[in-house]
């Protein structure tokens, strides 16, 4: 049987490791929902109510700065089966956006003690101020608009 060959999604003269701005995304297996706990509600802050495995996420992701100190995390929301970051790259290095998310997503399963995500993650390269604010708005009204998401599986129908 033939394996299916991977659609490559990074752009392929791009220099993911250059000072800039980046929005990815990173879902779990199958997109099921373990970051969240089941009925939670949308908090005042607009995020959820983090599972065990959510909050393991959270401290990765608070970690990124520690580990690599030429990175920040400008905003980022934890979903029942995503994660949105928006990450920044200064004073270019050695560092990639595919190293960070690699480290990040390993330390995570090592903490948990098995893997909870899907294979790769999407990215984008944020081209100037409007489309970072346009990420920022998106990054920050997603939680809202969980109900109607296309991954959204009704809690009711577990």
């Amino acid at each position: 049987m033939e394996r299916e060959t991977r659609k490559q999604i990074r752009l392929k003269t791009y220099n993911y490791s250059q000072n800039g701005y980046y929005f990815i995304t990173i879902c779990t297996k199958d997109r099921n929902e373990l970051l969240c706990n089941k009925n939670a509600k949308l908090k005042e802050d607009n995020t959820f109510e983090l599972s065990e495995k959510g909050k393991v996420v959270d401290d990765s992701i608070k970690n990124i700065e520690e580990i690599y100190t030429d990175v920040k995390t400008d905003y980022y929301v934890i979903m029942p089966n995503h994660i949105h970051l928006l990450l920044s790259i200064k004073n270019s290095s050695d560092i990639s956006i595919s190293r960070i998310i690699k480290q990040t997503k390993g330390l995570v399963t090592k903490r948990i003690g098995s893997s909870i995500w899907q294979k790769s993650f999407y990215d984008h390269v944020i081209r100037n101020e409007q489309d970072y604010y346009e990420i920022v708005r998106y990054i920050q009204m997603n939680p809202l608009k969980w109900e109607n998401d296309k991954y959204y599986k009704s809690i009711m129908s577990k």
